[in-house]
């Protein structure tokens, strides 16, 4: 696969048009809560119900004599996107699998701590809940601010609570509350002084921003790839640095492999072939239309209605106010009116679908626009969100 280097201006819509004409979207409302999963492209989603129909067709012969070495050039191009090496990536069925697989392998010790924040994920918070309860060891929080004044100011607030007994650093890359981005490398690299092992959720950056693992400067990353790279629900993807590979228990029980292969932690049994097969047609079409080019489009698509929304009366912006900290993602709230009450609005009165999402204690209304997202769709929003901030 060649990537497309060549340069289109985020608002080129004439160029936008001919990307927009390759998604088939419901016309009965306006999608604009595309950070739950991604809608694949019409060529990607074409290629997948080929996939599925030649796995049906040819069966026991296909997973046990065509899909292993497919399997294989599936993790080779995923280690030429990443620029990592195959035997450093594990394909799993989403973030929530592998970050378990991290969490529940990694060689914790009675009274040893882990750093998190108020906004990391959910589900990724349960497990380490799950195994405090089991190994006896401690979470700490910190509370990060909705607009930061610099990088250095989220590394410190990260060094200042760093304690003899922290062991480990849950990083989220891109905020999925807020649409925040963090400087992981940097907070990696501070970590990294003190000893202490980082482990990142990558769930919303991995293709939605242009990076490659090493940029992340962390031994331990977690993506799903049914979000911003267009792959169909059921697969995501473990990145651990080979070194490391021999400290993480397996998962799943697995006798035959040597300590330091990563295959060690995927004997999942039998998976579904098509949705991994498909990981090549996702990069084909994210490859066609250009790393850089799609994550300027996703910020111009942001700033398109956000800027807008800022000087309304009412309206409450919770994602930082500089652009380079957030991309497609962005979160307001109403005064005086529940989210869900917004939320319930958008979609009843102006057929706009959006989503709640808490932070810091209260919820906010999140809208995550996408590349079959037209500038007239936001134009809508803005119009909405006038008239409700004005009722």
């Amino acid at each position: 696969m060649t990537p497309n280097t060549s340069s289109r201006a985020p608002d080129d819509e004439a160029f936008w048009d001919t990307v927009r004409a390759q998604y088939d979207v419901s016309p009965d409302f306006i999608n604009l809560e595309n950070g739950f999963f991604g809608v694949q492209a019409r060529p990607v989603f074409d290629a997948f119900l080929d996939h599925q129909r030649q796995v049906n067709g040819e069966n026991s012969y296909f997973l046990r004599q065509r899909f292993p070495e497919r399997h294989a050039a599936i993790l080779r191009l995923l280690a030429a996107f990443c620029g990592v090496g195959a035997d450093e990536l594990l394909i799993t069925r989403n973030l929530v699998e592998a970050m378990n697989i991290l969490i529940q392998g990694y060689p914790f010790e009675a009274g040893d701590e882990v750093l998190l924040a108020g906004h990391d994920y959910d589900s990724v918070v349960d497990t380490l809940e799950m195994v405090r309860q089991r190994k006896s060891i401690t979470l700490a929080r910190v509370t990060i601010p909705l607009a930061p004044d610099s990088d250095e100011q989220l590394v410190g607030i990260y060094e200042q609570a760093i304690t003899s007994r922290t062991r480990v650093l849950l990083l989220t890359h891109m905020v999925h509350r807020t649409g925040q981005i963090m400087p992981v490398a940097k907070i990696a690299a501070m970590a990294r002084r003190h000893g202490i092992d980082v482990m990142v959720d990558a769930a919303h950056s991995f293709a939605q921003i242009a990076y490659t693992m090493p940029d992340l400067g962390a031994d331990f990353i977690a993506v799903n790839l049914h979000k911003w790279l267009g792959a169909p629900l059921g697969v995501g993807l473990l990145y651990i640095r080979k070194a490391r590979v021999a400290d993480i228990a397996p998962l799943y029980g697995d006798l035959a492999r040597d300590a330091a292969d990563i295959g060690k932690l995927a004997h999942f049994g039998t998976v579904p072939p098509a949705p991994i097969l498909n990981i090549e047609d996702a990069l084909a079409f994210h490859h066609s239309i250009g790393a850089a080019n799609k994550e300027a489009r996703l910020r111009h698509l942001k700033q398109y209605w956000l800027t807008r929304v800022r000087a309304m009366p009412r309206v409450e912006v919770l994602t930082p106010s500089d652009p380079r900290r957030s991309c497609a993602i962005a979160t307001f709230n109403i005064d005086g009116l529940p989210a869900r009450q917004v939320v319930d609005l958008l979609m009843e009165r102006h057929r706009i679908f959006t989503v709640t999402r808490d932070i810091h204690g209260r919820a906010g209304v999140r809208v995550t626009p996408h590349l079959h997202t037209r500038p007239a769709d936001l134009d809508l929003l803005v119009v909405a969100i006038a008239r409700i901030a004005s009722a």
